[in-house]
């Protein structure tokens, strides 16, 4: 049984996904009332308001945040809770979810969102880990990637998609993300990673800290773990969208670690330089520019994984969620 003094932040995004979810949303803080937390509906109102709400709650000495949203607001709050002891609970309710589906939470879906109330109830019976970040030169950290080239020029064209695009879902983003795929240009990029080095014409240089990419389109790292200390730094060569096109597919097909044009590097300190400086992203979030410099922040990052999430997806055995918070009460 969860004590008496448990108490959480429930954070969520009304703007993210396309479903009116958000009407039910008292229903999910009403979940963990029922199972004895003292539960706080904090809704986000402008860019970055997910991160000042998870300090927030830090300083508040709430033993949990539930985070309502995409990936993005996930990685907000990520940035709000770094360091502390404060847990984070991701709730998916955006068009892609990466980290949801990496930890196995169950989608959204038309109609009543009882997909919150399940990822609530393996969410309860789960455990804590503790898990990597990525600190960027820029001051922010991401918890799923940084990346470099062409997926960052479709986030500056297609970002931000009103709520009547989101309804498209993975279909929309495609279509709308078509023309600045097409006319991208690779440029000549330096990428770094400890102490090994490459250099050329690139399309994309992706730092990974979870297994899914784009959407959930990808499988880019199939054995990535949350807590092993190093990040998989992927680098696509190539100059011109059809030699992308062949790296698209063969991620799909899950042949690229065969491919001698696509190299994969790995370690704690990554560093990408171009030619020109070019925008890069963080958990989706465009950011700008190159240079950057990515350093594994390990074990930084409490956050809950649900019961039934891949048994190899941390190296560390977790605390399950009642233990956790009475050992931090």
């Amino acid at each position: 049984m969860i004590p008496v003094a448990s108490q959480a932040t429930l954070i969520y995004n009304p703007h993210a996904g396309f479903d009116d979810w958000q009407e039910h949303i008292e229903d999910t803080a009403n979940f963990w009332r029922a199972r004895g937390w003292e539960v706080t509906l904090r809704q986000t109102e402008y860019p970055a308001h997910a991160t000042e709400l998870a300090a927030a709650a830090v300083r508040a000495h709430h033993h949990l945040v539930l985070a309502a949203g995409g990936d993005g607001t996930i990685h907000e709050v990520a940035n709000g809770l770094l360091g502390s002891q404060t847990a984070l609970a991701p709730l998916p309710a955006g068009t892609t979810n990466c980290l949801a589906r990496d930890l196995g939470l169950p989608m959204p879906a038309s109609g009543a969102p009882y997909w919150l109330l399940d990822a609530s109830e393996r969410l309860a019976a789960g455990a804590v880990h503790a898990m990597d970040m990525g600190g960027c030169s820029n001051g922010r950290s991401f918890l799923l990637w940084a990346a470099v080239g062409v997926d960052s020029r479709i986030v500056e064209r297609v970002e931000p998609r009103s709520r009547l695009f989101k309804r498209f879902g993975m279909a929309g983003y495609v279509a709308k993300a078509t023309l600045p795929f097409l006319l991208y240009q690779g440029s000549d990029t330096r990428v770094s990673v400890d102490n090994e080095s490459v250099e050329g014409d690139m399309l994309a240089v992706i730092v990974c800290n979870t297994r899914l990419y784009a959407g959930g389109l990808f499988n880019l790292s199939p054995h990535n773990v949350f807590d092993d200390g190093k990040f998989d730094t992927w680098v696509l060569r190539g100059r011109f969208s059809p030699h992308m096109l062949m790296h698209s597919a063969c991620i799909m097909a899950g042949c690229h670690t065969a491919r001698g044009d696509i190299t994969r590097l790995s370690g704690r300190h990554i560093i990408i330089e171009t030619e020109r400086p070019q925008s890069f992203h963080l958990d989706g979030e465009l950011n700008r520019a190159t240079p950057i410099t990515c350093t594994v922040e390990s074990g930084s990052l409490r956050i809950l994984s649900p019961q039934g999430a891949p048994a190899d997806l941390f190296e560390q055995t977790g605390v399950a969620l009642e233990q956790y918070v009475t050992h931090n009460s």
